[in-house]
This record gives structure tokens, sequence and C-alpha cells, in this order.
């Protein structure tokens, strides 16, 4: 799969898609010294193993500003054509996180009562998590991340966005990083169904679905995460050949 290339076989008139002829420009790019890049590298491998997932959030507010650079720190992922099918909705209301604090309980609690097998139910149990959510309150701010699946044209049709799930993946991804780096802590939160996300933050249905919601802020003074370590390199990776 070729993010910078994906494209419909039924492209033309009856999709729409604006044809236009490819542009380019210089490639802003400086190479680095083997060693600069080492010690780069390092550098923020060590700044990402701090990143620790936080489920217990100070109410201390966070500047919109951060939050935006945060944002458009997300928004240069790359995606299918160059669609950018996201859209970010940032949530400091405190009316709007407390409707969206009533919902997902009430879908987390059918999940942990009713839905949830027990194989999920056991590999949870080391997180200790269950239907409580009361950070979707505390924490200054909620982000939902919406996956656009297509664009409304002009003349009412719509335009088809290509490798969503994964160029959304992708943007969520930097918008973690980029809240890690920005000092703060996060929290990745998917109810499912998710379909209140759309109601309560009054997206267009037909066009978009949500795709996840991250709580962000800073953590609370007393804040604990489970006692878990990440895989090592040979347990993730693959080397071929196996050695230089």
């Amino acid at each position: 799969m070729c993010l910078a290339a994906a494209r419909d076989p039924q492209c033309g008139t009856t999709r729409s898609h604006p044809v236009t002829e490819p542009r380019f420009v210089p490639l802003s790019y400086e190479a680095l010294p083997a060693d600069v890049m080492r010690t780069r590298a390092a550098e923020f491998e060590a700044n990402l193993q701090r990143r620790r997932t936080v489920r217990q959030f100070s109410d201390q507010p966070v500047p919109r500003s951060v939050i935006e650079r945060c944002l458009l720190a997300a928004g240069t992922a790359p995606s299918g054509a160059h669609q950018q099918p996201w859209h970010f909705v940032a949530i400091s209301a405190p009316s709007i996180k407390q409707r969206i604090r009533a919902a997902a309980e009430a879908e987390e609690r059918h999940f942990y009562q009713h839905r949830a097998p027990q194989e999920w139910l056991d590999a949870l149990r080391p997180l200790g998590t269950d239907e409580h959510k009361p950070y979707l309150e505390i924490a200054p701010w909620l982000i939902a991340v919406f996956i656009r699946r297509f664009t409304r044209l002009p003349d009412g049709r719509k335009l088809k966005h290509y490798y969503t799930d994964e160029s959304v993946g992708i943007a969520t991804g930097f918008l973690i990083a980029a809240v890690h780096a920005a000092g703060l802590v996060s929290l990745t939160h998917t109810p499912s169904p998710m379909g209140f996300l759309t109601d309560i933050l009054g997206r267009p249905k037909d066009l978009e679905r949500p795709f996840l919601l991250l709580v962000v802020g800073y953590p609370a003074s007393d804040a604990r995460v489970p006692d878990i370590t990440r895989k090592q390199l040979a347990e993730i990776a693959t080397f071929l050949p196996p050695s230089s």
C-alpha cells in the first residue's frame, strides 16, 4: 500500500475527483552525520519511553494555543492521496464534557456488564479499568477524532476519501506524541459504539464517523499508572539480514 498514491479505478466524472497536474517544489532537507542521527533517535525514543497513559487528571487549565499547536502537528501526518481525511473537535466546555461522560459511561456499563467476552475483561484487568470515567469531565480538554470518509462538493455530490482508517490512525499517533512533547499527558478512550459523539458534537453523519476520544491535560498530583512494561526490540522488530 502506498498512502501517497491511492486511486479509485472509477475516478472521473462519476465521482467528480478534481483533476490537476502535479506540482513539485524543492524538498527542504538537511543530511545529518550518523552520530547526530543516533543521538536524535535515542533522545526521541527516551522521551517517548516516558510517555504513559493516565487515568487521573488534574483540572488545571491548558492554554488553547498549546492544543492548537498539537493539532497542527497531527495535521502533518501522511494520508491517502493527501486528502487529509481527519477532523478534530477540541472540547473544553464543561457542559459538553458532562454530556460526553454520561453517554460514554452508559455505553461502558453495557460493555462491561453484557457485551465484553471474559477473555477481553481478563486482558483489561491489569489496567484496573471499569465503566467509571470521571476524567472525561475533570481533564481540561477532550479531543474527538473523526474519520472523514467523504467531502461534500459545492454541487452536493460526495467526494470519496481513501485509506481513511490508516491515515487517521497515523495522525492520531502524531497527536499523542505532540501532546507528550508539550509536557501533557493523554488517554485514548474508545467506547463502543461511539455514535453519541457524532450527535453531541453535531458532526455530519453522512460524511464522518468517530474514531477515538483523546483526553488531554496535566496528571493529578497523586496519579498512578499500572506497573507494566513494554516489549523489547527483538519482540517487535525483525531485521533482514539479521546482523550487519
